[in-house]
């Protein structure tokens, strides 16, 4: 998933740290459409959530290996979340 930020550490910010952002905004982030290329892999991106099933389609489709790239709101969550220190049982879903 990316939302332009290193998107954990900025989840992690939001949710422990009272919203207190330091060093998570990524200035510039790879083409990962195009990195994939460069190793060999297929690249593939979905920018809508109409693109997310043809991608994911094509991925399984493929008999290389592949690299999607799901461009998401920079807010959007990565869930479930297990806090430090906490056990998978208390995973936070939302």
């Amino acid at each position: 998933l990316n939302n332009g930020y290193l998107g954990m550490v900025r989840q992690w910010q939001e949710l422990f740290y009272n919203r207190r952002y330091s060093a998570t905004v990524m200035e510039v982030t790879p083409d990962f459409v195009e990195l994939a290329k460069a190793y060999g892999a297929v690249g593939l991106r979905a920018k809508t959530k109409d693109e997310v099933e043809p991608v994911i389609k094509e991925a399984l489709a493929t008999d290389n290996l592949v690299i999607m790239d799901f461009i998401v709101n920079r807010e959007e969550g990565v869930y479930p979340m297990v806090p430090a220190g906490k056990a998978t049982t208390e995973m936070l879903l939302v």
